[in-house]
């Protein structure tokens, strides 16, 4: 299980909800090339090539296929792996999965961004900022740019594999639960929709417990239920079912 980190960060910020997951699953986390503390590549790279990069990366560890655990950004990257390379992904698993025309123009992402980080835990600050200084500006108009360009919705309706998405009630860089499922209806695809109440934007380090519990569910084909584990204001549900999807264990 390899998790895949979003726009301008490091792997850092996935591993609240991977290390959850790292006794039932051989999990990796990279930072994808010109990110957190891997190298910068020689040409910056578009989500095409983050998606190869993500390829080589378990070429490197001789690892052959994998269930992917994007966040934002991580998630088209997913898409672009599982386009070139479907026989090696197993599950898809995007949570909040950014860059599409609700983020655009950069403006727009900006602004979204800046609620985002009034509704995160303050602890993602000290977390998030390194990553972002090191990025850097440039890095973040030619990576918007490359996000605009990139066919996210298209890739998305055409995955082939088991698919959770899942939603954040208080993320404003997604659009509402409905429109989501309105997109989800277009395809008989494997797709499975949850929504985390109470969550913003960067699920995998903010609600770890619920966001690793719905992945347990979903890796074992049952529905989806809280996590009594979890305590707190955070709840989770489905809000879509795909008719393809592998049918419930419980049903």
């Amino acid at each position: 299980m390899m998790h895949v980190h979003g726009f301008g960060l490091s792997g850092r910020y996935l591993l609240p909800t991977a290390e959850l997951l790292r006794d039932e699953f051989h999990t990796l986390v990279p930072d994808l090339p010109g990110f957190g503390r891997s190298a910068r590549p020689p040409k910056p790279l578009d989500v095409p090539g983050l998606a190869h990069a993500a390829a080589r990366f378990l070429d490197d560890r001789g690892v052959e296929t994998a269930t992917l655990v994007g966040n934002s950004m991580g998630c088209p990257v997913i898409c672009e792996f599982a386009y070139h390379y479907p026989e090696r992904i197993d599950r898809a698993i995007l949570v909040s999965p950014a860059g599409g025309r609700h983020n655009q123009p950069l403006q727009r992402a900006m602004q979204q961004l800046a609620r985002d980080g009034l509704r995160e835990p303050p602890a993602l600050v000290s977390v998030a900022t390194p990553d972002y200084l090191r990025f850097g500006v440039p890095s973040t108009v030619r990576m918007f740019r490359a996000l605009t360009r990139y066919p996210s919705l298209d890739r998305l309706l055409a995955l082939r594999i088991p698919t959770l998405v899942v939603l954040g009630s208080r993320d404003p860089l997604m659009p509402g639960p409905e429109r989501v499922r309105e997109i989800a209806q277009k395809t008989d695809n494997h797709v499975l929709v949850v929504v985390i109440e109470g969550a913003a934007h960067a699920i995998n380090f903010s609600n770890p417990g619920e966001l690793a519990n719905v992945i347990r569910l979903f890796m074992a084909d049952k529905p989806i239920v809280d996590d009594p584990q979890s305590p707190g204001d955070a709840h989770s549900y489905e809000i879509h079912r795909g008719t393809l999807h592998p049918p419930s264990s419980a049903a």
